[in-house]
């Protein structure tokens, strides 16, 4: 005989798979995420899909997978990963949605490969489930090194393009019209340093102050000389001060700070040589005296 515990946990499953069914049925028919079209995100989606890589293959997945992670209540996830985006210069026109659903394909892809390696090699599971972890952080690994790569490249030719600027002001133009100079005649469109001055024209163009355009300018390249770039600027802004001097300025100093910064390079070198340095001559002595050593244990060191 049934009795009446049995009917309640029957209600109770049927319940919870009735929920879980309505829930998926949901995100079935959720729309996908919306491809970026505007800014700097649209532009570096669209470039992004006309190189015709592995992104633009998988770019509809991850868009449909950002819907579904759009409902879930990761705001603490989304603010380091919004900023990681924003310091590898909106990278792939990525959102953090759409930069967790990559993470989860590159898990479930790098995954899968590690389990059937397993499978044919008869090899531990553990290996899947590191290759597992590994496709998990690989795409927020690669979002930081191009953060990183991009701050590298923007410090250096950062002081050049300074000193470009105070030369195109000293010669009759503006602020802006120095920047605009610089990035119309640039060699390479792509370089981090013309994007940049191409963001600050456009925010001046959308209205936004100097200000808050070189304030921008800092958020997004997190660097000390970028930093007292912006700062300098805002200052002799404030104070009234002729901009083109400061600018000069500005380039002397950077450029010194720079060559500091290869001189103690150039110092630490020689201690990272050390090391290698102690191994070759360790296996020099052993070259040397390896023979000596295998005649004298064979029967001393007489005539043969």
């Amino acid at each position: 005989m049934i009795g009446w515990l049995d009917v309640l946990l029957a209600l109770t499953l049927a319940m919870i798979l009735g929920g879980v069914s309505v829930f998926v049925f949901q995100l079935a028919l959720m729309p996908p995420a919306a491809r970026p079209t505007l800014g700097g995100r649209g532009l570096n989606r669209a470039k992004s899909i006309n190189r015709r890589g592995l992104f633009a293959l998988l770019e509809p997945a991850v868009r449909a997978l950002a819907a579904w992670v759009g409902v879930l209540p990761l705001k603490r996830v989304r603010r380091p990963l919004r900023r990681s985006l924003v310091h590898a210069g909106d990278y792939l026109g990525l959102s953090e949605d759409e930069l967790i659903a990559m993470c989860a394909l590159s898990g479930l892809g790098l995954g899968a490969a590690g389990l059937l390696a397993c499978e044919r090699l008869r090899l531990h599971s553990v290996f899947a489930l590191c290759a597992l972890c590994l496709g998990v952080v690989a795409p927020w690994f690669r979002v930081l090194s191009v953060a990183r790569a991009r701050a590298r490249s923007v410090s250096r030719g950062l002081p050049g393009a300074v000193e470009l600027a105070a030369m195109c002001m000293s010669a009759g133009l503006d602020f802006p019209g120095s920047l605009r100079r610089i990035a119309t005649s640039a060699a390479d469109p792509n370089d981090p340093v013309i994007e940049e001055f191409s963001r600050v024209l456009q925010k001046l163009d959308l209205g936004h102050t100097r200000r808050s355009a070189m304030e921008g300018f800092a958020a997004r390249v997190p660097t000390d000389q970028v930093r007292e770039f912006v700062n300098s600027v805002v200052q002799a802004e404030a104070k009234g001060s002729p901009l083109a001097n400061v600018l000069t300025i500005q380039a002397q100093t950077q450029r010194l700070r720079r060559s500091i910064a290869a001189e103690e390079t150039a110092s630490e070198a020689a201690l990272m040589l050390l090391g290698p340095m102690t191994l070759i001559f360790l296996c020099v002595i052993v070259l040397l005296l390896g023979p000596v050593v295998v005649r004298f244990m064979a029967g001393g060191l007489g005539p043969a």
